[in-house]
């Protein structure tokens, strides 16, 4: 199934989704389902607002639109196999990525994607310390990406955002020590808790060996950086054609300024999918670049549902399906 690269240890153990139970595994079939229609009904407002708007748009802009959102669950795959040696099943990675996305959208920000992913990792037969270190250099490589593309656009475009309109006078201050503060007891409590800082320690020396094992193979090398970059990229270019298609009267770069702004701002916080805090940051965040508050809100609205509504349901669809075939 899996095909090892010359010179990486081969894999090796049982495959875990053998053993799940019979029971379980049906559970964990429907339960994506369940999750969905919760959240539908949670969000049925937001939802029919979204896409009674959707007639309103230039429809050429919004099929792109969701064209170019099919390609960021390539771009997943393609970081995800830059971060492990072992070439993974293709097929199976890729439609792990779709079903991840449904799954991140059940979860708090980033747990349900993970827990996907680490699950077909292992299923493929990656020992548990090495399926948690490819999900940190993934996890990094992405974050780097996303930053980098921000700082990028911001040297290039200084005057785009506007941020006194993103924090409160006197908030910038406070938020570093808050932060401070966390690292501070971070560390503190890594030096007190000794089989802590020894699980910490081993986890990174895992780590590090697992990212220069990936690194001493330049087409690993090139899919992690790579689709760590297009990831982004085409989730900003996503929001670019849908403010095009309701002939939003800002640059597409400030747009992108925007949107990688924004999804920086709300990364740190835990709500499922972001539902909800990432509506209101982009909004905030188009307003800021120089959108009326209207127009920005459709777009908004509209970029919602062609990222994370349509593709939940298929998605949860292929979730059930993966646990069923015992891909994940």
């Amino acid at each position: 199934m899996i095909e090892v690269k010359q010179g990486a240890a081969p894999l090796q153990g049982p495959l875990p989704g053998r053993n799940v139970p019979l029971t379980v595994r049906r559970i964990l079939c429907v339960l994506p389902l369940l999750l969905v229609t919760v959240i539908a009904v949670r969000h049925r407002a937001v939802l029919a607002e979204g896409f009674a708007l959707l007639p309103t748009a230039r429809r050429p802009w919004l099929l792109t639109a969701a064209g170019v959102t099919c390609l960021t669950w390539v771009a997943a795959a393609f970081t995800r196999q830059g971060a492990v040696v072992e070439r993974l099943p293709g097929r199976r990675l890729l439609a792990t990525q779709f079903a991840a996305g449904a799954a991140n959208h059940m979860l708090p920000t980033g747990l349900g994607a993970s827990a996907v992913n680490l699950r077909f990792m292992t299923v493929c037969g990656l020992t548990p310390a090495r399926s948690s270190a490819a999900l940190a250099l993934y996890l990094l490589a992405e974050s780097v990406g996303r930053v980098g593309l921000l700082a990028a656009l911001l040297v290039a475009f200084p005057d785009a955002l506007r941020f006194g309109s993103l924090l409160p006078a006197g908030a910038f201050g406070p938020l570093l020590l808050a932060i401070g503060a966390v690292a501070v007891v971070a560390v503190g409590v890594l030096t007190a808790v000794r089989p802590l800082r020894r699980a910490v320690g081993s986890f990174l020396r895992t780590a590090l060996g697992e990212a220069r094992s990936v690194h001493a193979l330049p087409s690993r090398a090139l899919a992690l950086w790579g689709g760590a970059l297009a990831f982004p990229a085409l989730q900003t270019t996503v929001l670019v054609l849908v403010g095009l298609a309701f002939g939003l009267s800002v640059p597409p770069a400030h747009m992108a300024v925007a949107y990688l702004a924004a999804t920086v701002a709300v990364a740190l916080v835990p709500t499922p999918g972001g539902l909800g805090s990432v509506e209101t940051a982009l909004v905030v965040a188009l307003v800021a670049v120089g959108a009326a508050a209207a127009p920005a809100t459709a777009v908004v609205l509209v970029f919602r549902v062609i990222t994370v509504w349509l593709p939940l349901l298929p998605g949860a669809l292929t979730l059930g399906a993966l646990v069923r075939l015992k891909v994940i």
